[in-house]
């Protein structure tokens, strides 16, 4: 009789903690996260290097390193909107990726990427304001954008897709993948989060503020 009661309670802390992992498992407002490119495997980066053509702005590249801490993105509303920290971001919204260390917006504009002529993915702004290329819609099949699951970033303006071109620059960023604009949601435009620090819904969350963390 003990052993069953004691199975019977096992298996009801082992349901409420799935529950409970499974409403905390999307992307929230507010949230700082890696990107992994679900095909390549290198996370989405930006750093203090400029383009040497095409915008001149500052460059994005994929890196395979885990622990770069210039792979940190926060996850804001579209200009001019607010979104409420710890909101869940719904499939088919607009947001801005703000690049952490330098205050960039993830961007993207009609000019020529330096390796494979695709369209130039850049990181533009002043402490996180910017313009209309900074926006991207979130492209996914869930009601939210689940942490686990492949997106894609569709840039606003343009209609592309954020992806990989696989193609690798030299020196002085040797090893770092090409970042670009793709027409069609084809190979190198699935996203995935990696690490980061995650906001945990407002609602499961007390009077102040609940984080879900993976290692940054």
């Amino acid at each position: 009789m003990q052993h069953g009661l004691l199975l019977a309670g096992l298996a009801l802390v082992i349901s409420l903690l799935n529950g409970a992992a499974t409403e905390s498992n999307v992307v929230t407002c507010g949230s700082i996260l890696k990107l992994l490119n679900s095909d390549y495997s290198f996370r989405l980066h930006s750093h203090d290097v400029k383009y040497g053509s095409g915008s001149g702005q500052q460059s994005v590249t994929g890196v395979e390193q885990k622990e770069d801490v210039n792979s940190h993105w926060v996850v804001k509303a579209q200009t001019g909107e607010l979104c409420e920290r710890g909101e869940p971001i719904a499939c088919g919204s607009t947001v801005r990726l703000e690049h952490l260390t330098t205050k960039k917006n993830l961007h993207s504009h009609h000019f020529s990427s330096p390796l494979s002529g695709e369209q130039e993915v850049s990181a533009y702004g002043t402490d996180g304001l910017g313009d209309t290329g900074d926006h991207w819609e979130v492209v996914c099949s869930n009601d939210n954008w689940i942490r686990s699951a492949h997106v894609r970033l569709r840039h606003i303006d343009t209609g592309m897709f954020l992806g990989m071109s696989g193609r690798s620059y030299g020196r002085p960023i040797s090893g770092q993948m090409e970042i670009v604009g793709l027409y069609k949601p084809q190979h190198g435009t699935r996203w995935t989060t990696a690490e980061g620090l995650f906001i945990v819904p407002k609602e499961k969350s007390s009077t102040h503020d609940e984080y879900a963390h993976t290692e940054l």
